[in-house]
Order: C-alpha cells, then sequence, then structure tokens
C-alpha cells in the first residue's frame, strides 16, 4: 500500500496570537508560515508524490502552494475529513483562557471521552480521518501502485490522531504525540500494519533546546519547552 506524506500547516496567525482557530475562516500563515511553505519543496525535493490532498482550510492550501508551484501538473485534491476538528464554541478562543475550563482536564487526559461544545468528539475527528486516509492508500494504489507517495496537508491533532491510530495507541495516548507547524510525518501502509517512518520532522533540532524561562523535568518534557505538562490543543506555534 502507499507512503502517506503528512504535512501539519505552517504556523498561522492564530498559532502566534495563542488562538484555538479551529475551522475559523480567514486563518492564514504568518510570516514564519509563508517561509515554512515556500521551504517544503526542497525538504521534499526525494520525494515524487503523485498526488496531494489537502484539508479545506486557507492555511493548509497556503502550505501546500509553494510545492503545487513546484511541481506543474501535481494534482490537488481537497479532502472534508481531514478538516481541523470542530471546537465547537471553543473555537476561536484564547488558550489560555481555555486552560481553566473544566474540560481541558478531559481533552488532556481523557480525549476519547471529550467533546467539544457546539463541536465534535475527538473520537468522531479521529475516526473521520482515519476512514479518509483508508479511502485515500486504496485510491493511490489502484491507480498508481502500491509503492506509491502521496502528500496530505492537514492539522496538528488531525495528523497525531492518525499517528495514534497508525501506531495502534489509544487515543487517550494521543497527547503524548507533537507535531511542529510544517512538520513532515511519514506512514507507510502495508497490508498487515503500518509503519511509522518520521514522526514530526522539521530538520531543525533547536526547538529541542530548554528555553530560557523554562526549568526542571516538565520543561524539557514540555513540547514547547514552557514547563506546562499538557499537550497545546490545535498543535501550538513551534519553536519560538
Amino acid at each position: 500500500m502507499p507512503t502517506l506524506i503528512l504535512v501539519r500547516h505552517g504556523r498561522s496567525t492564530a498559532n502566534t496570537a495563542g488562538v484555538l482557530a479551529g475551522r475559523t475562516p480567514g486563518v492564514l500563515l504568518d510570516e514564519r508560515g509563508a517561509a515554512q511553505a515556500a521551504a517544503l519543496p526542497g525538504r521534499l525535493a526525494a520525494v515524487v508524490p503523485v498526488l496531494a490532498v489537502s484539508s479545506p482550510l486557507e492555511r493548509c492550501r497556503q502550505t501546500l502552494q509553494p510545492l503545487l508551484d513546484a511541481r506543474p501538473g501535481l494534482p490537488l485534491h481537497t479532502e472534508d475529513r481531514i478538516s481541523e476538528c470542530d471546537y465547537g464554541h471553543w473555537s476561536g478562543r484564547k488558550l489560555a483562557e481555555l486552560a481553566d475550563e473544566p474540560l481541558m482536564s478531559v481533552v488532556q487526559q481523557h480525549p476519547s471521552a471529550a467533546a467539544f461544545p457546539g463541536g465534535e468528539s475527538m473520537r468522531a475527528m479521529q475516526a473521520r480521518a482515519v476512514d479518509a486516509v483508508r479511502d485515500w492508500n486504496e485510491r493511490v494504489e489502484a491507480e498508481h501502485g502500491e509503492d506509491a507517495t502521496y502528500v496530505m496537508c492537514s492539522h496538528g491533532d488531525i495528523i497525531k490522531s492518525l499517528v495514534a491510530d497508525a501506531l495502534g495507541m489509544h487515543l487517550d495516548l494521543f497527547q503524548r504525540i507533537h507535531v511542529d507547524p510544517c512538520s513532515v510525518t511519514a506512514i507507510r501502509y502495508t497490508r498487515l500494519r503500518p509503519f511509522l517512518l518520521r514522526l514530526g520532522d522539521t530538520g531543525d533540532l533547536a526547538s529541542l533546546a530548554p528555553r530560557e524561562n523554562a526549568v526542571g523535568a516538565d520543561a524539557a518534557a514540555s513540547p514547547a519547552g514552557d514547563g506546562s505538562a499538557d499537550a497545546t490543543v490545535g498543535g501550538g506555534a513551534g519553536a519560538p
């Protein structure tokens, strides 16, 4: 079966503002996000994708545009099932404000039981994304052969849930996974099992260094290096 190259969209204006964008329209890449997207064709130079699939949200389409420009004729398809989680009434709110919501501890520690008010559950989010990937795997293999590779641009929580599925992890463990903006995650699917080949690869190890204002074991463990043991809902802004 095919190899899937998952790309999280580049850093967005919502990421830097600390806002949970969700499906809010008009959220675009910021200056750094645009630079990350511009570097993507070079990072994928050795990869020959047969097609690209994008979430319908603008920040994902923007992220893929340099790759499409560098590879004229690469087909682009839009897939609603890999759109951002529907955070419902949480969409557009500051993450710092949401940290005090009682639901946040469920999102962090028992996400399979979390359902966003006015939105969807995290179980439903994962199920639709996994179904989409399985369907695209079958289509790509049927049209291009079992050794084909394709690119899919989506969102942090979507990609984390797909990785959890590939690893056979319960959704309640998926907050242990982290993917930075414009990072590359690769999964090779076979008849019997998937293989995780890359996870959150940006080619930049600077984000692993502890930040000056972070101390202790939690700082080392936190994806953001900010001393928090919680995962950033939506994926966060990546390294400063």
